[in-house]
């Protein structure tokens, strides 16, 4: 028996990234990239390496250069890691396990470390796979909290909701991270919006441009728990905006939201510095008509344009910055 399963990249279309400060967000996953893990039946145990995971290299300028891209960490840890966590879930739920075991090994071609979820989709891939080898079902919220944990507790990650509970659902989710909700059943209200209801959306991305999450998020994090105003009332603002965005989204409204995703960036940029990369990119996005926030932490961007003929002069002013630019495919909803 082989298990085959995908999951996705994240966009976050607005509201982060106020997911782990008991905010709002409005999220997509798509499927123009994706995250696969391959486990079967073996006498024993394996974890197989990916590409990103090697340690043969042709010169020195080529490790240097993998280390740009990857880090010092591959896959295999967030394999390692996902299994690990999987099989304690299960015991402090008395969900019997058998002791059959098994071969894993992972593959992606979602860029990496540019604010697309790209770690969390090859665990919420990974734990698809063990559910199903175990026959162990998980609620979706429960899923995306677990998933979560992997990175928060097993591997010290700091990290939010979002991108999990996207990539579980899938499609174009909605979250509203209630603080009485969160501390009471230990997830929030997750409702999944008709993504045809979208306006014509893009994401941009450059490989060298992250701002790393795990960075971002501590300083947040910091300066939220001491009660800083200017974060406080950030997180209030973002969370405004997700409920916006979500009613004109309903309302057939769509063509609407863009002035919103950009005052979604303009917030972050008061109380957060940004890079002069990511700067450079908002800024030539925007110089066609375009919106344009961030997906994630830095190194993406997602925004809304008019017309096929807007679309193809932001291509013609971002490409030759070095940064790509696709039209993300909804993934379709769980």
């Amino acid at each position: 028996m082989i298990i085959r399963k995908r999951a996705y990249p994240r966009g976050g279309l607005v509201g982060n990234p106020s997911d782990g400060y008991f905010g709002k967000t409005i999220a997509l996953s798509f499927s123009n990239f994706r995250a696969e893990v391959v486990l079967y039946e073996t006498p024993e145990l394996e974890i197989l390496p990916c590409t990103r995971d090697h340690s043969v290299f042709s010169s020195i300028h080529a490790l240097s250069h993998d280390v740009d891209l990857f880090g010092y960490y591959g896959g295999l840890r967030l394999l390692k890691a996902a299994i690990k966590r999987f099989r304690d879930y299960c015991g402090q739920h008395n969900l019997a396990i058998h002791d059959r075991n098994f071969t894993i090994r992972y593959q992606s071609s979602i860029p990496h470390l540019v604010g697309l979820a790209g770690s969390s989709a090859i665990i919420t891939a990974c734990m698809r796979c063990l559910m199903e080898f175990y026959e162990v079902r998980i609620s979706r919220p429960e899923l995306a909290n677990l998933i979560l944990t992997v990175e928060t507790e097993e591997l010290g990650i700091n990290a939010g909701l979002q991108d999990r509970v996207a990539q579980v659902y899938q499609g174009l989710v909605y979250m509203d991270f209630d603080k009485e909700l969160m501390e009471t059943r230990g997830y929030g209200d997750y409702v999944q919006l008709d993504a045809s209801l979208l306006p014509p959306l893009y994401i941009a991305y450059r490989d060298d441009l992250s701002e790393g999450s795990e960075r971002v998020h501590s300083k947040i994090r910091e300066r939220f728990q001491r009660g800083d105003d200017d974060i406080i009332g950030a997180i209030a603002f973002w969370r405004s905006l997700a409920s916006e965005v979500r009613e004109r989204i309903e309302a057939g409204e769509g063509g609407l939201i863009g002035s919103l995703l950009d005052a979604n960036f303009d917030k972050r940029a008061e109380i957060s510095p940004i890079s002069e990369g990511n700067t450079r990119m908002i800024d030539a996005a925007r110089s066609v008509g375009a919106s344009a926030k961030f997906t994630g932490s830095g190194g993406a961007i997602i925004g809304a344009y008019e017309d096929e003929n807007m679309f193809q002069v932001l291509k013609e002013v971002l490409e030759p910055l070095d940064i790509s630019v696709i039209k993300p495919k909804v993934a379709p909803a769980t």
